[in-house]
């Protein structure tokens, strides 16, 4: 029995050093294959990291850990270029810093280069043919340039005018404290909800909304999908949301048919009654997905926006008093119950140039991708077909380079020419510039106003830090204390 056991522990220790011997080298040839991707003549410095992962996850925990410039600066201080290498998501990558970076990527836009989402995006946006999320969004953008157009917008600001006043009556008066960041998208959702799909049950809208907050916390994420993973929640939120929209679509065929419903009165009728050159219309679940896609455009990015012009009102008393100085003149050339039109919007100049140096210091995105349709050279370095790329807002906004003093809140940075080309890009830029920067503008503005009319705040965590995940957010939700002005018009 003593040498059977003996025997048995023999061969299981044999077996189990050949074991780690195999997946040693299984390791090893894995590490050789992914570095040799990256071998070539004249490519940009870098680190590729390790099989798979490569540097995803210092990308990501940046923009957790509340320092997202940190990633790039210390790349680019590390290799002394405008470029360096490295690897995401499984796919070589090229990151791009400064003007010059997002000028050439802008200007190449569909020649050298095309817009690119890595590809469990696809997961969670479906479509119904075997086309991309990237083909998608260039399609979208087309469809939608005529609704967004400031001319076609300003029938809506009396509409988002009166969502907000309503908003703020029944979550911010009467109250002490708040939580400013999640009232903040609430408010942002009810305005898309209305103005793209005239929803206007608050039940559903709160529905919709935290399905797509799962949605949209897996498009940056790691790309795996198992339980319990944000990728497999933001799969299964989209399935809900599709489901939803489905149903609101057969509605709203039902009702445009019966005359109950009018083609212009929203996004949603727009796609419906909106053909390609050779008279096919959109199908179902392509709708429902460009509909979630622009849901999540309209009210994430542009509620982080909201909540934090309120932070830095609330920490610079100042600027405050400035807001609220200009604010308060076009309150008051209102007759009672009037709502805002848009030479009040043009107005707000000031106000405009309060939320740009927000969106400065803490962009809402810190950049997106792009995919290299061709080897091409940029300063000095070859960059392959199929590499993937990326602009940042961050490695320009938070650069002495760009900005004198770039730490300092200082709004008249944006009187008149403001900031140099391809220097300032919270929107982006080139032809895949985001096509509702005149609806943020508006809304934020509306915002703005029935804020400052309205309250003075007080931070109540001052320390609480900026978080990327994936938008800018206060970690704890921006908590302040509420001080209600007497005189509301």
């Amino acid at each position: 029995m003593g040498m059977e056991h003996y025997s048995f522990y023999l061969n299981f220790l044999l077996g189990f050093i050949v074991f780690v011997i195999s997946l040693s080298l299984l390791a090893l040839v894995l590490l050789y294959r992914h570095r040799s991707q990256f071998k070539g003549n004249n490519l940009p410095p870098g680190n590729v990291g390790y099989p798979l992962i490569g540097e995803s996850y210092d990308f990501v925990s940046a923009g957790w850990k509340g320092h997202p410039e940190k990633f790039f600066f210390d790349r680019i201080a590390n290799y002394s270029s405008q470029i360096f290498k490295t690897s995401l998501f499984g796919k070589q990558a090229a990151f791009f810093y400064g003007a010059a970076g997002n000028k050439f990527l802008f200007s190449n836009e569909n020649r050298l280069v095309n817009v690119w989402w890595p590809d469990h995006v696809n997961k969670i946006f479906p479509t119904s043919a075997d086309v991309s999320a990237t083909a998608e969004a260039k399609k979208l953008k087309k469809l939608i340039h005529n609704f967004m157009k400031p001319e076609a917008l300003k029938r809506y600001i009396g509409i988002m005018d009166a969502i907000t006043q309503k908003h703020f009556a029944n979550s911010w008066e009467n109250k002490q404290q708040v939580h400013v960041f999640p009232l903040a998208k609430n408010y942002t959702l009810a305005i898309a909800a209305r103005l793209f799909l005239s929803l206007e049950d608050q039940k559903d809208i709160d529905k919709l909304g935290h399905s797509l907050y799962l949605a949209n916390a897996g498009v940056i994420s790691m790309p795996i999908d198992f339980p319990g993973t944000p990728l497999r929640k933001a799969i299964k939120a989209s399935k809900l949301i599709n489901g939803m929209l489905t149903e609101i679509i057969k509605q709203r065929k039902a009702d445009l048919a019966d005359g109950k419903a009018s083609p212009t009165q929203d996004i949603l009728s727009h796609m419906l009654m909106t053909c390609d050159k050779d008279g096919t219309y959109m199908k179902e679940l392509d709708i429902s997905t460009n509909i979630m896609g622009l849901l999540i455009g309209g009210y994430e990015a542009t509620g982080a926006v909201c909540t934090l012009i309120v932070k830095f009102l609330a920490e610079l008393p100042h600027i405050y008093d400035a807001v609220y100085k200009e604010q308060m003149e076009i309150a008051n050339s209102k007759a009672p119950g009037e709502l805002l039109h848009w030479d009040d919007i043009q107005k707000m100049k000031y106000s405009w140039n309060v939320a740009q140096e927000v969106m400065r210091l803490t962009p809402p995105i810190q950049g997106s991708f792009r995919e290299a349709a061709t080897d091409f050279v940029f300063n000095g370095y070859t960059i392959p077909k199929g590499w993937i790329l990326y602009w940042s807002s961050i490695t320009t906004h938070k650069s002495a380079d760009y900005f004198q003093e770039p730490d300092k809140f200082d709004p008249s940075r944006f009187e008149g020419t403001g900031p140099a080309p391809c220097t300032y890009v919270p929107f982006g830029g080139g032809p895949m510039m985001c096509p509702d920067k005149e609806y943020a503008r508006m809304e934020i503005l509306v915002f703005m106003h029935n804020l400052v009319k309205r309250f003075k705040c007080e931070r109540l965590l001052p320390q609480e830090k900026i978080v990327m995940d994936p938008l800018a957010m206060p970690a704890k939700g921006l908590p302040i204390r509420l001080f209600p002005h007497n005189h509301i018009n």
